[in-house]
């Protein structure tokens, strides 16, 4: 199974869901829903990114987008690697997470 969003028409609205890896309850956690979120702020200012609807689950998101900028597979793989890289950094520097590993 292919692991790239997948994106043919650039002028529709698409449903998307993105899952932590092992399905870990990471949202749980504001700071890291607050990360999500600031990186769809960035993503809408900066790329394009239309957000028509989202729901940040314990262990998953799910959106409805579109673009008027950027490729839409692009906006996602920039935004999954930064918001990763962002998430990855704030559980190794809370004090109190547990699932570190």
């Amino acid at each position: 199974m292919s692991t790239k969003y997948k994106f043919h028409d650039q002028d529709q609205l698409y449903f998307v869901t993105s899952a932590v890896v092992n399905w870990i309850d990471l949202f749980i956690r504001n700071e890291y829903r607050d990360i999500m979120i600031e990186s769809w702020k960035h993503c809408r200012a900066k790329k394009g990114l239309e957000i028509y609807g989202w729901c940040i689950m314990s262990s998953h998101i799910h959106m409805i987008i579109g673009t008027h900028g950027d490729k839409l597979e692009n906006i996602m793989r920039d935004m999954k690697k930064h918001t990763s890289l962002a998430l990855k950094a704030a559980i190794e520097q809370h004090p109190a997470e547990s699932r570190r590993e």
